[in-house]
């Protein structure tokens, strides 16, 4: 049973490769079966010409995945805590918590999405409209600096943002909220003071979780000018690669989540086990 205690950027990432590998092949059962589905269409979709042949199936992908997504991640989170517990994680409990948390996750992240989305697309219409615009009429260098720094700030806005909302899927799974969307006033607490800790970890996971995916697709897209099986095969694997690298992401989020409550609160492992029994 480990202690649940104040963690550094390294011990969280270090804790987070040791639960992977130690409940490996159970976090690659929760993978499969919660994204078979939606891979098994990306497979087919590409085989039949790609997405730009079916934009309405890489649509309805792209929504199954989603709820594909927070599913494996709620179950995850329960395989991680039981872990924590010293207890021994199982398949059932995590597919139980995993399935009573989807809607409720689904809503969370369809917000917290549309939110940066607007941050995003305001940020990028200022620039778009405004540099064009201020070059063509002879506008000072002085004048396209301050849209610059407008736009910086803008997108440090977004970061911000997100960062701050960081910890709403755990906060979702494990604590008894009144309604999903006061996670964002609870991560928001949770995180005050520690967003550039956020914003580093965040950062490390993007790069060993996700770009692996994008590379590889990269990759098929390249070979498949040259030849179109071996292409195919590769982003065939870059499709299943979620299954495999996901759950490691719900260990580095659901360790800085630990960490957040241990530096604010009396987070301890009878407060765990209690809100883990409050679940079943």
């Amino acid at each position: 049973m480990a202690d649940l205690k104040p963690m550094d950027l390294g011990e969280i990432l270090d804790g987070a490769l040791t639960i992977f590998r130690r409940h490996f092949l159970l976090f690659m059962k929760i993978g499969v079966i919660a994204l078979w589905f939606p891979v098994a269409l990306a497979v087919y979709a590409e085989l039949a010409g790609g997405s730009q042949q079916h934009p309405v199936l890489e649509f309805f992908i792209f929504v199954i995945r989603w709820f594909g997504g927070v599913f494996l991640t709620a179950s995850a989170i329960r395989v991680i805590s039981d872990s924590y517990l010293g207890r021994r994680p199982e398949l059932a409990d995590a597919l139980a918590l995993g399935s009573s948390k989807i809607m409720p996750l689904f809503l969370v992240g369809l917000g917290k999405g549309l939110l940066l989305g607007l941050i995003g697309i305001g940020v990028t219409l200022v620039g778009a409209l405004t540099i064009p615009a201020m070059a063509g009429s002879g506008a000072g260098g002085l004048a396209l600096f301050g849209v610059l720094v407008l736009m910086i700030g803008g997108f440090w806005l977004l970061i911000y943002v997100a960062c701050g909302y960081a910890v709403t899927t755990p906060v979702v799974v494990l604590e008894e909220l009144n309604a999903s969307s006061d996670s964002f006033g609870r991560s928001w607490d949770l995180t005050r003071g520690f967003k550039v800790k956020i914003f580093l970890i965040s950062l490390v996971s993007i790069v060993v979780v996700f770009i692996p995916g994008f590379a590889i697709a990269a990759l098929g897209a390249y070979v498949m000018l040259e030849s179109r099986m071996v292409g195919q095969t590769i982003t065939i694997l870059s499709a299943a690669l979620p299954i495999l690298l996901t759950p490691l992401f719900s260990c580095v989020l659901t360790l800085l989540y630990y960490d957040l409550r241990v530096r604010r609160e009396a987070f301890d492992l009878e407060v765990l086990s209690e809100q883990l029994g409050a679940l079943r």
